[in-house]
């Protein structure tokens, strides 16, 4: 009988261990999957809903776009930097297959966690969506409402939008609507509007320019973001903090965007360049489409490819 017990101890012995390999097995198959799904979603795609109309006729609201992080290459965020509220987070980006360019629709963090007199980069702030009109590099203007860049002759944006809003401005239906005529950099001297704006050379890293009044206008967020101090003028003489400066070298690419709906967007016509490591990736297709007033899914829309 004592023989017998312990060879039944043994078989249950042998039975828990299985039991407990099997649990064992199946914790660390769990384990690597939602390792292997952090870093597919870290890498490789994310997904945005939609929450405006800035974007129509090309996404609506209620559209759930797909995020394809591998064309500009996925972000590199220590988001425990983002805990303090006056640190700035250090972003670096892994290998892609090309640079963010023109009619691109690019999803990124809204570059002004304040007020809109100083860039600041944290995870915690929007994300939006918008069409990339001029890369770096790039000599961009709007006349009468059209976009342009100097020496591309590819259409930019929307573009019957634009005209929508020239059609509006021409027939003095433009204020009664509310659309905001004023746009950046808001000097009453430099004159521009989102009718008639720049030319505006949107810089690219390694980029030097004179620094004169105008160039402190036009780039002074994105210089004392780069450098983590103030720019300042006084008389015709630029300062970054203490030191007098003649001219500047840029460290990062920027990029000029704006909503598909020209008319109700607020974008780089209000708020100016959007710097590179605030994009998050590139827009590609709907990956969901929910109707946000009847709830009901828009089955057409549903993995339709983004134009």
């Amino acid at each position: 009988r004592a023989c017998r017990d312990i060879g039944k101890k043994m078989e249950v012995k042998k039975i828990l261990l299985k039991v407990f390999d099997w649990i064992q097995n199946i914790i660390i198959a769990v384990f690597v999957v939602m390792v292997l799904w952090l870093l597919f979603r870290f890498t490789t795609y994310a997904s945005f809903r939609i929450p405006s109309d800035s974007m129509e006729p090309s996404v609506l609201v209620g559209d759930k776009v797909i995020v394809n992080k591998w064309i500009i290459g996925g972000r590199v965020v220590n988001i425990w930097d983002d805990i303090p509220e006056d640190e700035e987070l250090t972003v670096k980006r892994l290998p892609g297959i090309r640079k963010a360019r023109r009619n691109d629709l690019l999803v990124f963090n809204f570059p002004y966690p304040g007020p809109w007199d100083s860039l600041g980069f944290s995870m915690k702030t929007s994300y939006y969506i918008k069409r990339c009109v001029a890369q770096p590099g790039d000599t961009f203007e709007i006349r009468n409402a059209r976009y342009m860049v100097q020496g591309c002759d590819d259409s930019l944006g929307n573009v019957e939008s634009q005209e929508m809003l020239a059609g509006l401005v021409s027939s003095g239906r433009a204020y009664d609507m509310g659309i905001v005529m004023t746009g950046y950099p808001y000097m009453v001297d430099v004159g521009w509007n989102i009718m008639n704006f720049g030319p505006l050379y949107i810089p690219k890293a390694g980029d030097t320019i004179k620094m004169d009044r105008m160039a402190y206008v036009l780039y002074r967020q994105v210089i004392e973001w780069e450098q983590k101090q103030k720019l300042r003028i006084e008389g015709d003489e630029v300062f970054l903090g203490d030191n007098h400066i003649d001219e500047y070298a840029f460290n990062t690419d920027c990029y000029f965007v704006t909503g598909d709906n020209v008319l109700n967007s607020q974008d780089s016509r209000y708020w100016g360049l959007l710097p590179e490591p605030f994009i998050l990736g590139v827009a590609t297709r709907i990956g969901k489409s929910v109707n946000p007033i009847t709830e009901k899914i828009r089955w057409d829309r549903v993995l339709r490819k983004i134009k």
